[in-house]
């Protein structure tokens, strides 16, 4: 049987329905430790610099709560750089970031920014954090992501999965053959391969199958299905999913 893969779950956007009214409800907090009891593996939270959903005082929180891995995401900014390490989560996913954008679009750009992110990495490195970079299914981004200093790469299935929704099955085939041969490229360069963006119980399968992705971080699809199904629920049936890809 293949190794396990982890589930990551992304609670940000329990943070824009608690945004949307003000106040401290609907808690993240409190979602990313229902996640935790409902066999999640580790938890993703993205602090933005507009913290349109995830503030400061929900990082600090998690931190001291969770006992699963912390996945801080952020962008490449001197702020977050000095938040993380201050911090020190497990993990921190380097994003790119737009304010104008209403979600990731695209991934990180690396090729072209290889020495200012080598230098942004390896205090991260040494303050103990393992660095993902949220990259495309392309291997000249790879191969730099390995150079820099990267010990993860989380391939972004975001045109994957929207291709998926659409109805367009033979890019969503072209897209997931791409997706394939990066996570293998990127496995025989020694990164740990991760995927993510867009995932849903319809789409999730193919992307699960794949040997060398170590973990899917998943989350705006699944807090929108906790409206329907409550989180656990949710949580435990894109589980059976991912374990019915690896077989």
């Amino acid at each position: 049987m293949a190794m396990k893969q982890r589930l990551g779950i992304n609670i940000d956007h329990v943070a824009t329905l608690r945004n949307a009214r003000g106040g401290a409800y609907p808690d993240p907090v409190r979602a990313a430790l229902m996640a935790e009891a409902a066999g999640a593996d580790g938890i993703t939270a993205h602090l933005r610099e507009d913290r349109r959903h995830i503030r400061d005082a929900d990082i600090e929180a998690l931190m001291a709560e969770l006992t699963t891995p912390l996945n801080f995401e952020m962008a490449a900014t001197s702020e977050m750089h000095a938040i993380a390490l201050r911090l020190k989560p497990h993990a921190v996913c380097i994003v790119p970031e737009k304010r104008e954008e209403c979600t990731t679009e695209g991934g990180l750009e690396v090729a072209a920014d290889q020495s200012r992110l080598t230098d942004f990495i390896a205090p991260l490195a040494q303050a103990g954090c393992r660095v993902s970079l949220f990259v495309a299914a392309d291997e000249r981004q790879l191969e730099a992501c390995a150079r820099v200093g990267a010990a993860v790469v989380e391939l972004h299935t975001g045109a994957y999965s929207d291709f998926h929704a659409e109805g367009h099955t033979q890019a969503a085939t072209d897209e997931l053959a791409r997706i394939t041969r990066c996570a293998a490229f990127a496995d025989d360069l020694d990164l740990e391969v991760h995927a993510g963006h867009g995932l849903t119980f319809d789409n999730v399968a193919p992307i699960a199958a794949l040997l060398q992705v170590a973990e899917l971080n998943i989350g705006h699809f699944l807090i929108g299905e906790a409206v329907f199904m409550g989180l656990a629920s949710a949580i435990a049936e894109m589980r059976r999913l991912m374990d019915d890809a690896r077989g």
